[in-house]
């Protein structure tokens, strides 16, 4: 068997792992964004001057956000829970110290839940998007290894693997902060803003198409039954972001959660009634365009089912609140939301069929909302948390997360370089040149790397190595304030 049929083989025919096990890894990556501020405030409150050099803060970062994921995938991937844990008590002693130095000032808690926060962005939702984008760049390079755990990888019909909540929450980390979830005002006709918007996903085409170009000439492996022969996630990306901004010119943002349920609800039905499921399930010869690319070309009507639902998400988060109390009522929304969604999923399999990514079926959609609620509603408790323990101790520069609406000018000052030094915001400003650079950087690795025939240790050497180019790459970027966007 040639290297390029094994590597396929490797990644194919897989089943995923348990709905729990995926839900569990929603919780370390808040955990590691709340160390990260509660370090700082730590750092600050033993006297320690903020801001450190630009070295220190990209080497922090790196340390206590992207090394940690890298590892929770891989060696630590069967202790996870125990990871977790250790990483809760040491948060948890860290705001025990820091509320125990506010301790004879009574009333903190309440004042802090009648405490005013500036709202311009929700630090949460950002923190949503870079951090699927960061789990996205581990996944698409650690699959290859064997390092990395068979069930979180992509399934092959059915199944719930940890890439496959990677791909819907990617598509509905963009839904949330398109132009319509922010409620932006449409100058001049509707026609001529489709247009624009049309327009707009021109780099996602021209990203497919050299993907695809590149993959064919050079022989890389590719797994077929995941889009097909000539489909790629960059050209789905476009699809939906074009129907689903046809859609959002005739109806308004804020019924496009009944849109959702609507189009993935007939989806299945025709799924169910008709041929289609065999069709795209059944590894039949590849015969023409449809048939060549069937999975990439019918999951976009799930996709775009998924798209809707996280605007519909993004009009919820934008709404104006300066309370911190209102922001607690919006996460308890949100876990709320999370668990009737988690009932109805398994209402769906029980009685219709299970998840699967490969068709993007209603289980599939239901599945990809609960997660990526829950992942929300998580991020958005150790803000909470964070924002605590800034009001304990007094100071309130950590970037993405709130800021107490009184702060003094010095401590904005050290916020704005702070933010400047912040990796998180790196990615933010240039996402799509990351996740680009990751899909770069992943086709080079395996070139010049075997990754079937590394050992453990050397294969998260390598991880860590090609996640490190692509965090400094985009840090270089974001210090000097480039913004990488062509259209």
């Amino acid at each position: 068997m040639a290297e390029t049929e094994i590597k396929v083989a490797f990644v194919s025919n897989l089943n995923g792992t348990t709905l729990t096990e995926v839900s569990l890894g929603s919780f370390l990556a808040p955990l590691c964004l709340l160390s990260r501020g509660l370090f700082l405030l730590v750092f600050h409150l033993n006297k320690g001057v903020l801001p450190l050099s630009s070295t220190a803060h990209l080497l922090m970062d790196f340390s206590l956000l992207i090394a940690p994921l890298v590892l929770s995938c891989t060696i630590l991937s069967d202790v996870l829970l125990w990871v977790i844990i250790s990483v809760t008590v040491v948060d948890v002693c860290a705001v025990s110290f820091l509320y125990s130095y506010r301790q004879k000032k009574p009333g903190l808690i309440y004042s802090f839940t009648n405490s005013h926060v500036e709202s311009k962005v929700v630090p949460f939702l950002t923190a949503f998007r870079v951090l699927v984008n960061i789990k996205t760049a581990i996944s698409i390079l650690a699959v290859d290894f064997s390092v990395f755990p068979r069930r979180y990888a992509k399934t092959e019909t059915y199944g719930t693997g940890v890439m496959d909540f990677g791909v819907g929450a990617y598509v509905m980390a963009n839904a949330m902060v398109c132009p319509e979830a922010r409620g932006k005002k449409v100058h001049g006709s509707k026609l001529s803003h489709l247009a624009k918007q049309l327009f707009s996903v021109w780099p996602l085409v021209v990203l497919g198409f050299a993907r695809l170009a590149s993959i064919k000439s050079t022989g890389y492996h590719e797994h077929v039954t995941e889009y097909g022969l000539h489909w790629n996630f960059f050209f789905t990306l476009a699809i939906v972001r074009v129907v689903a901004s046809i859609i959002l010119a005739v109806f308004p943002a804020n019924v496009s959660w009944l849109l959702s349920l609507l189009i993935s609800g007939v989806y299945q039905v025709i799924l169910e009634t008709t041929d289609l499921k065999s069709f795209l399930t059944q590894n039949t010869e590849r015969t023409g365009f449809v048939q060549a690319n069937k999975e990439g070309i019918f999951s976009v009507v799930g996709y775009v089912a998924v798209y809707m639902a996280g605007v519909q998400v993004g009009v919820y988060l934008m709404q104006t609140r300066t309370l911190v109390k209102d922001w607690i009522r919006v996460i308890r929304n949100l876990l709320l939301g999370s668990f009737g969604l988690w009932v109805a999923l398994h209402a769906c399999q029980t009685h219709i069929e299970p998840v699967s990514r490969r068709m993007a079926n209603l289980p599939f959609y239901i599945w990809t909302v609960a997660q990526s609620l829950f992942f929300l509603s998580c991020l958005g408790a150790a803000d909470i948390v964070l924002l605590f323990a800034k009001a304990a101790s007094n100071f309130s520069a950590v970037s993405v997360s709130w800021n107490p609406r009184r702060c003094s000018e010095a401590e904005r000052k050290i916020r704005s370089r702070l933010d400047t030094l912040c990796l998180i915001q790196s990615v933010n400003r240039n996402q799509l040149l990351f996740f680009l650079l990751a899909n770069v950087m992943t086709g080079l690795t395996n070139i010049l790397v075997d990754t079937l025939k590394s050992n453990d240790f050397f294969a998260v050497y390598v991880l860590l190595s090609y996640m490190f180019m692509n965090s400094l790459f985009i840090f270089i970027l974001h210090v000097n304030q480039i913004t990488m966007k062509f259209w």
